[in-house]
């Protein structure tokens, strides 16, 4: 049997005042004169109850609904977008709003049809991120002018190439994934790689694509060492593909940093446990989710701004 829910006429039971009255405490209605102590007597009832608004009659009040979309492009995972999803969830919680996620799909309408559908108070959408500098990077090095080099992935991708300058590593590989679904984020990744190595001196980076089967992973790493003897260094994509590289490495008897480095991006928990333990670039993905929260509703954000990227050195490089 389901569970009844709680509706505002318990919360006036429970506090002793009228439903009127817990109206206009939970709705923050400062028109009306309300004395301290019966406010904090509502809320604590409305606390102890369960109590949560209805968020239909809530839009219908305001004009406007209390969800907040984010659009995802198909197929894209880990845990740095976990982590953002989760800050940009619980900002939208303290704030009474709810977060829906939709992955891309070629289903007709597409995102168009789920806005229609639900009328949300705003839209985050990181399939559309970075799509003009993905468009560039086809022809050629990225150009960024959102703060993409202050705080954003061209950023975070320059750290993670510093930190091979600095071990020395004058030629690099940058590993993208196979997978289809990364195309359009792996050529901004590249391109915002190009420029980075220009920033730092590098030569143009290589570029290897991994595959997902071992063999052939196994013999597109075979390939760069032959083609490209001087690379000592790769910067993956992400973590995924490193443990790839890793893997491939190994069943090629090639000594891992000794005779390439390897660093990740996103600093997975179980990096540490590959062999050697990965080291990877570390984003508080979730401070950055809380502020495109505060950004969307209208509000300041927060005093802090989001750490910048950081290299976790473990063995790998």
């Amino acid at each position: 049997m389901g569970t009844r829910r709680v509706t505002m006429r318990d919360v006036a039971e429970a506090s002793g005042v009228s439903p009127a009255t817990v109206s206009f405490v939970l709705n923050d209605v400062t028109e009306q004169h309300i004395l301290p102590a019966t406010q904090e007597r509502v809320r604590a009832a409305a606390r102890e109850l369960g109590y949560v608004p209805h968020a239909i009659a809530k839009a219908l009040r305001e004009g406007s609904s209390r969800i907040v979309l984010l659009a995802l492009p198909q197929g894209i995972r880990g845990p740095g977008l976990d982590a953002y999803t989760r800050g940009l969830d619980d900002e939208l919680a303290r704030h009474g709003h709810v977060l829906l996620v939709r992955h891309g799909s070629p289903l007709h309408g597409g995102l168009e049809s789920v806005v229609a559908s639900v009328a949300p108070r705003a839209v985050i959408d990181l399939s559309g991120l970075y799509q003009h500098e993905a468009a560039d990077a086809a022809a050629g090095p990225v150009t960024t002018n959102d703060g993409g080099w202050v705080d954003g992935l061209a950023a975070h991708t320059l750290v993670q190439l510093l930190h091979l300058v600095r071990a020395g590593h004058a030629s690099v590989a940058v590993a993208l994934p196979e997978d289809p679904g990364w195309a359009r984020l792996a050529a901004v990744r590249l391109g915002f790689a190009r420029q980075a190595s220009v920033r730092l001196g590098l030569a143009e980076p290589v570029v290897l694509t991994v595959p997902r089967d071992k063999a052939a992973a196994i013999q597109a790493v075979r390939d760069l060492r032959r083609d490209h003897p001087g690379v000592s260094a790769v910067a993956a994509f992400d973590d995924a593909v490193a443990m790839q590289l890793l893997a491939a490495l190994h069943g090629l008897g090639v000594t891992v940093p000794d005779e390439l480095a390897v660093i990740g991006f996103d600093a997975v928990e179980y990096g540490s446990f590959a062999t050697p333990a990965l080291t990877s670039v570390h984003i508080d993905a979730g401070a950055y989710g809380q502020r495109a929260a505060r950004t969307v509703l209208g509000l300041e954000p927060p005093a802090d701004p989001p750490a910048g990227a950081t290299v976790v050195v473990r063995e790998s490089a």
